[in-house]
Order: structure tokens, then sequence, then C-alpha cells
């Protein structure tokens, strides 16, 4: 390890990150720490806090926090080990010397990239060169102007007679560099080194710092085998680590929020023409996980932009499986299928850059994607094939390696099967109408996200004239279910005594709430707590409602029964909210149990069915 844990303490003891936030973040003083509106979620009241005391930056709005090492790798995209070197260099803190091996090593990579510099700067003036007339009117035929062609360092590789290699052993550099730097084939028999390019555009490839470290060449004859080719693995570049124009898109993707993944060169550069700055590409290859883990260090949910066609559908569904396994909390892909066989490239020149902007508004979340592509125009029409699409939606669940968001994936996809299948008994009379395969994407209908909702039962009347009139009144009269009663009750006891929220921040955190409000009126609590301010009521309740959740609160005073009043004791509130998140945990468990028993009414709305689901309803909270 490099970096030692004293040597980090200390140089986090020499920076004021109050200063450091400070450049980007307008901060005012309240006592001992500093207040400003988070950077990270667009909010019009502070609740952003800085402290020198304690080293560390906290939002009580969307939980972000860390301390002077996170604030660069959130906020400009550094890896730890950058950050720890910028922050050094800042805070005059001198870093562990490498060994002999180590400074060679560095050394030659220096060298290594004033070689490839020195290539970039070849290519760049070939381009403009007699020789590169047939790039020069390929480039015209994409509509790229020489500011463009400039900005992306574009170059042209001439064909035949070693031109790169001549051009570099002219200005002394060693044979073994321009191989090791990946420009040209070592010598093979009787045939002696070549260049790596020839007769291809050129794109450089910079590495996170802006360092060109690779090329990728496009072929400009029609029958150039393959279209694109890259520069070789070499020691500071391998093609699953990078993407292209990161480097660039890297500090506008933070600015904004988001990053587009395109799929190629041409689309990146149309992309960023058409003002879509934070555009990157993969460089020939599926996304990697190394890939993955670079855009989610700029934006929580990158952009996936795909061609709308077979192979775009199918490059999709690969970054989708890629990203099932490493989802986090706030972390996803969406995915932006352009239409009409069009790119980005050809959209954009073709309709402008609105035309983009529409659909990259209209990109779909990862659930959604994998729902259309396991059964967007198959059929349905027997109870074995809709059972083999539960299995393999399990199957796709069971990859999430985030036990919540597979509960939150599980709920979704549970929702989807009941809406396209379980409910055709009751909306069609159990009989007739359309086939399953033509029935699951009807034009305009809209896709559900996370936490979906299904029709509520108010309303319903059992068909069977052997069912109690007492218990369809029943059944209508808490057609809302225990759950979503019990969620409201657990809530409203926190608020009634915040302070229950230091004492049992575990349970709180691991309450199952299913309802998006009250879920993230949970995580408000929990930062709130965790930040050491003091939870009294009436100072959380206007911290929340300048956090935009005057409604939650509203509607949590008017819902259910007053649980938070008549307290006796501070044991007596603490009982009741233990035995309520009890009820909670039970009621979520048995969720499952009451959603079969509801497929068994609707299959046979029999007096005994009926009587089975209002038990699972209740549960044990009943009368």
């Amino acid at each position: 390890m490099r970096f030692g844990p004293h040597l980090l303490e200390e140089i986090l003891r020499r920076t004021d990150i109050v200063q450091l936030v400070g450049r980007r973040v307008k901060l005012t003083r309240k006592g001992q720490a500093f207040w400003g509106c988070c950077p990270f979620h667009g909010e019009k009241s502070a609740s952003f806090k800085v402290e020198n005391g304690r080293r560390t930056y906290k939002c009580f709005g969307c939980g972000k926090g860390g301390d002077a090492f996170k604030w660069l790798v959130e906020t400009e995209g550094l890896t730890f080990p950058e950050a720890v070197e910028r922050l050094a260099n800042e805070a005059g803190v001198e870093l562990p010397k490498w060994s002999p091996e180590d400074e060679a090593r560095e050394e030659k990579k220096k060298s290594l990239y004033d070689v490839i510099e020195a290539a970039a700067k070849f290519f760049e003036a070939q381009l403009q060169a007699p020789g590169g007339r047939e790039a020069r009117e390929y480039l015209k035929t994409r509509a790229l102007d020489d500011a463009t062609v400039r900005k992306f360092r574009l170059g042209y590789a001439p064909s035949g007679n070693n031109a790169l290699i001549a051009h570099l052993t002219g200005l002394n550099i060693a044979m073994d560099d321009i191989i090791a730097a990946g420009l040209a084939r070592p010598a093979d028999g009787d045939r002696g080194p070549r260049d790596f390019f020839f007769h291809r555009l050129m794109f450089p490839i910079s590495d996170g710092k802006g360092r060109v470290v690779a090329f990728g060449g496009r072929g400009l004859h029609a029958d150039a085998k393959p279209k694109y080719i890259n520069t070789g693995e070499t020691a500071f570049f391998s093609k699953g680590h990078l993407l292209y124009n990161l480097a660039t898109a890297r500090p506008a993707g933070i600015k904004a929020g988001t990053i587009i993944v395109a799929e190629g060169y041409m689309d990146v550069i149309a992309l960023a023409r058409a003002g879509f700055e934070a555009a990157v590409a993969p460089l020939g290859t599926a996304l990697t996980e190394d890939q993955l883990q670079l855009l989610w260090r700029v934006a929580p949910e990158p952009i996936m932009s795909f061609d709308g066609d077979a192979a775009g559908m199918k490059a999709a569904l690969r970054a989708a499986h890629l990203a099932l396994p490493h989802l986090k909390p706030g972390y996803s892909l969406r995915f932006a299928f352009i239409p009409g066989g069009e790119d980005p490239d050809s959209l954009i020149r073709a309709q402008g850059p609105e035309a983009m902007r529409a659909v990259l508004d209209a990109a779909l979340p990862l659930a959604e994607v994998l729902w259309k592509s396991e059964t967007e125009g198959k059929d349905f029409s027997t109870p074995e094939r809709r059972a083999g699409l539960e299995q393999v939606l399990s199957e796709l669940v069971a990859k999430i390696s985030d036990g919540k968001i597979a509960d939150y994936y599980r709920r979704d996809f549970d929702t989807r099967v009941f809406e396209t299948f379980k409910r055709r008994h009751k909306s069609e009379g159990g009989g007739g109408g359309k086939p399953w395969s033509s029935r699951l994407f009807q034009p305009g209908q809209k896709g559900r996200g996370f936490g979906g909702k299904g029709k509520s039962n108010q309303g319903f009347q059992p068909p069977m004239e052997t069912v109690s009139e007492a218990v369809k009144k029943s059944l209508i009269a808490r057609g809302g279910g225990a759950l979503k009663v019990k969620e409201v009750e657990v809530c409203k006891l926190l608020l009634a005594d915040p302070a229950m929220v230091e004492s049992h921040l575990e349970l709180v955190a691991a309450l199952p709430l299913t309802d998006p409000f009250l879920d993230r009126l949970r995580g408000e609590l929990l930062n709130v707590a965790a930040s050491g301010t003091r939870l009294e009521i009436e100072v959380l309740e206007s911290h929340l409602t300048r956090l935009g959740m005057a409604d939650t609160l509203q509607r949590l005073k008017l819902q259910g029964s007053e649980v938070g009043e008549g307290t006796a004791s501070v044991e007596d509130a603490h009982a009741r909210f233990l035995r309520a998140a009890q009820d909670l945990r039970v009621l979520a468990e048995t969720d499952p149990e009451r959603k079969r028993a509801l497929e068994r009414f609707n299959k046979e709305p029999s007096e005994d069915n009926l009587r089975e689901l209002l038990r699972l309803r209740e549960g044990r909270f009943g009368e």
C-alpha cells in the first residue's frame, strides 16, 4: 500500500476543507460550521454542511458526504491516488519515495508518453498534407469543420513506406520505444518492423489526465478490414480500461449530472459538437466492468445510447446484464434507443440537436429494458410460457448482489407480471380478448418503473352469491391493505419522537418501506441522526419542509390514527415503535403469500378463498 493511514491523516490535517469546497460552493458561516446549497442535487435552501473541525462535508438532503479526498473524487472524477497526490502537493506534504525500480518504470512510461505525443503531432500534420486529401474529403462528408478536427486532434496515417517509423527514428527515438508504445509491429521473419497504422483516419485516445496513450484508426477504403483498429495492449493502454473522450467529458458530466455513452468515435464527436459535451464511447468492445466504474465516478445513471436496430438492442442487453451484479443504491444505467436506423451523428445532422435531446429524455430505466427484452413480441398464450417468464425474471434478479435493490426489482417484476397477465380474468371476464403476445406492449403504453403501483381493489364486488355482504364490505373498506397502514404508523411514531432514530439506527435503516415518499423520509431522518444534529420535532419538521417534504409531513398528520399522541412514557413510545416495526417486517415477509391468495381468489372467487385473502391482508393485525 503506497499511502499509509498516518500520511493520509497528515494530508487531511493540513487541508482546509472549507477553502477546498468553497472553490465550487458558496458557503456561509453559521457557528462553527459553514453551510451552502448542495452541489450534488438541486436545492434552494442550504442543507450542505462543511466543517474544518471534523474535516468533512455532509448534505442532509441527498446524503452525500466524506473527506477532502472523497470531495475531489466526487466533484472532479479523480481516482483516489490522484486525489491524494493533488492534496499532498497543495498541502506541502512529501509523498514516499518510490524504489529505484518504480522510478525507472515511471521514467520509462514518461518517455513513451513523449513518443506517442510525437506520433499524434505527426498524424495531425499528415492530415493537412497533400497525402491526407482523401481523409479530409471523408471528414467533409461527415460535416466536420477545421475547429472540430483541431479540438479532437484528428489525423491521418499515410499508407506504406513506414512513414511514422521514419519520422520517429529521425527524432532519435529508439525502435524499441516505438514498438513498446504500440506504434509499430515488431520484426517478423525476414520482414522488419513496420507501421501499425497506415491509410487510416486517426483518433487519438487519451487517459484520464488527457495524455494521448493510444490511437483508433478508421480505414478509408470501402473494403478495409477491419473497419476500425486500436493500438494493441501496452504498458499504459488497455482498451477495456479507458473510454474515448473521458478526460473532456468528465468535468462536463459531473457538472451536468449525467454522461452519455455512444457506440463510436464519430458519434461522440457529433454529440460534443451539438452541445452534449459529456459524451464518451468504449474502444471497439462491449462495455466492461472497469468502464462501468469509470462512468459511475462521473454520474449515477449514465445514458447508454444505442441504434434502435437489433444490433443496438443486443448491445444494450450486454450492458444491462453486465451492470446487474454491480448495481448499488442510486447507481444504475438508462438506455436511449435512436429510431429509424439513425445513429447520433446522422440524427443530429438530419434533424438537429433537439431531436437527440428528445431521444435522451426518453431514456428507459434498466428494469424496463430487461422487461421488454424478455416479453416484447413473444407469445405467452400458455401457462407454461408465463411460468417460464417468471423463472427468467427470477434468474435476472438473482444476479443482483445488493439485497435491497434485488428486492425492489423482484417487486417491480411481480407488479409487471400481475398487471400484464393476472388481472386478465377480472378485466376480461375470464374469456376471449387478445392473445397474450399482442397485449404486452400496445402503442403509447408506458412501462412502469420501480415501485409501480397496481390498481386498487376499491369498488371490486366478488361475483359469488355465497359471499356474505359483510365480507364484501370488509374487502372494499380494507382494499388499501395493512402493509401501507403499518408503514404510515411506523413513520408517525418516528416523527412523534425523533430521538428513537438515534436509539434504533440499524432497525430504522432496515425497515421494509415500499412507499417511496416514506422511504425518502426515513433516509432524511437517518442523515440528520448521523450528522449529530439534535433531533427536535420543530427543527426536524422545518428541515424536512425546506427539502420539499411538506406534503409527506401533512399526509402523516392526516392519515391513520394519532399514534404519536397520548404516549405515557419514553419506554412506552419505544415499545410501541418496536412492536410496529416487527409488525411491518412480518407483513412485508408475508406479502408474497397474500399475492398468491389473491391469485387463488381471482381464479376461484369462493367465500373460503375470500376469507383467506382477508386474513392474509390483515395478518395478525386485524380484528
